[in-house]
């Protein structure tokens, strides 16, 4: 997959075909001494905590960005929950109020960022 000059392409054929195996999975070339390897640790089938199976390279990005359970902040009190918990949470925790420090209004948090324009 790469340009080989003329005067040398027959010895690199010759070598990439004794040494490189191309992955069946991802279609990568891969040393055939480490093709093992290379399946175990990056195509194997691995069960996030939420219960949903993908290769285990793609684990730390679903972990990190769609799994269901990965933890998030909620932006009214900075509690850690987990991402499925965080909707529910937010109405709950966004529909309480605190005094506006220049009106003396209470203001519900959801709306404590909008309140200082209709103060």
């Amino acid at each position: 997959k790469k340009d080989i000059p003329a005067v040398n392409f027959i010895i690199h054929e010759i070598h990439c075909r004794r040494n490189i195996e191309i992955c069946p999975y991802c279609s990568d070339s891969i040393p055939k001494s480490e093709m093992k390897n290379h399946v175990e640790s990056e195509h194997v089938q691995v069960t996030c905590k939420c219960r949903m199976k993908m290769e285990s390279s793609l684990l730390k990005d679903h972990e990190a960005s769609s799994c269901p359970l990965r933890p998030v902040l909620c932006q009214f009190c900075d509690i850690q929950l987990a991402f499925n918990k965080l909707q529910e949470h937010e109405l709950y925790c966004g529909a309480r109020t605190e005094p506006c420090g220049r009106c003396g209004r209470h203001v519900l948090l959801r709306e404590l960022q909008e309140h200082p324009r209709v103060c």
